[in-house]
């Protein structure tokens, strides 16, 4: 099991290098509207992986794991999390990837990100009352219960997300397809984790950071440790193997290279290693903590749920990607 993991994690860190969606300059991008790579691969694996899925869950090779709506927590950690990520220019399963190429910004995300994972373990008794309500596991699959209409629907919102990249791809200058190819291999993948004989789970990422340090700090005798204890161990392996995926293949193409300040960053903050250290910090804490108010992060949430047409995470998805654009329109400024 844990090669097994630890390849789909390394699967899953090629592909995210081959489209350069784990860069800084990509995801920062997305925020100030400079780059439109992360929501179209986003779109397509969404829309691609959707049909895929529903038939595999269909013909018995899979199951459902929708996350619950639980609208404070979706909600509220959505804002948090699209300013996290428009601050840090990384996602909880990119900055693995990040690290594993030289990105010392990245690393300084993933301190800031176990931090807000140990805080929110701490506080998460006294913020329960937030997180509700409970509105339960809808998806396009509860609400429509006739299999025929169901698959008919699902193959329309799956072809609509897919054109919705293509539309978006028409307002760059840039026309490779490279997203494309992304976003159907991140569909695929996650198909096959999915599956009774891949990990029968979804791919995620955030459930790391609070498993990482709560252990580190030996904060184990809880409620929400015991809760996280299993999934977290299995995205720990899965976002080593996901460095792997950064180290090597920064290597083999001899691209390492220990970097704080990527372009974007000083064509709108300046040219400051310790101004980028603390701002990646403070966007990892924020980042983390949101993903786990919200139960998710863009791979758990925005991609797995989506492929799933989960209520929960196409909420999620369009708060963060409004907090992100909000957040790039006031904190990038040239």
């Amino acid at each position: 099991m844990f090669i097994s993991i630890l390849i789909f994690g390394f699967l899953f860190g090629l592909i995210l290098r081959y489209a350069s969606l784990n860069k800084y300059n990509t995801i920062g991008g997305m925020a100030t509207l400079d780059d439109l790579t992360v929501a179209k691969a986003i779109a397509v694996a969404i829309g691609f992986g959707a049909i895929l899925l529903n038939i595999e869950i269909g013909l018995g090779f899979a199951s459902f794991h929708v996350k619950p709506l639980i609208l404070g927590g979706i909600v509220i950690g959505g804002i948090l999390f699209g300013t996290g990520m428009a601050i840090l220019g990384y996602c909880p399963g990119t900055l693995a990837i990040s690290l594993g190429e030289g990105s010392l910004d990245a690393l300084a995300g993933i301190i800031g990100g176990l931090l807000g994972g140990l805080v929110f373990t701490l506080v998460l008794p006294s913020i329960k009352s937030i997180l509700g309500p409970d509105l339960g596991a809808i998806s396009l699959q509860t609400l429509i219960p006739s299999k025929v209409a169901f698959y008919v629907v699902l193959i329309i919102i799956g072809v609509v997300f897919i054109a919705a990249a293509f539309w978006l791809h028409g307002f760059e200058k840039q026309k490779n397809y490279r997203w494309l190819i992304a976003g159907a291999l991140l569909a695929l993948l996650n198909t096959i984790v999915f599956s009774h004989f891949g990990s029968d789970r979804p791919i995620g990422a955030s459930t790391t950071y609070p498993y990482l340090s709560d252990l580190l700090a030996g904060l184990t005798q809880n409620d929400y440790f015991a809760k996280i204890q299993k999934p977290g161990h299995w995205e720990l392996i899965f976002l080593g193997g996901a460095f792997l995926a950064g180290l090597i293949g920064s290597l083999v193409t001899k691209t390492f290279k220990l970097k704080m300040i990527y372009e974007n960053w000083e064509k709108y903050r300046g040219a400051s290693n310790v101004q980028r250290a603390i701002w990646a910090f403070i966007g990892g804490f924020i980042l983390i903590f949101g993903a786990r108010m919200a139960g998710g992060c863009t791979s758990g949430h925005v991609i797995s749920g989506g492929m799933q047409m989960a209520v929960s995470s196409l909420l999620f998805a369009v708060v963060v990607f409004g907090s992100l654009l909000l957040t790039g329109k006031l904190f990038y400024k040239s």
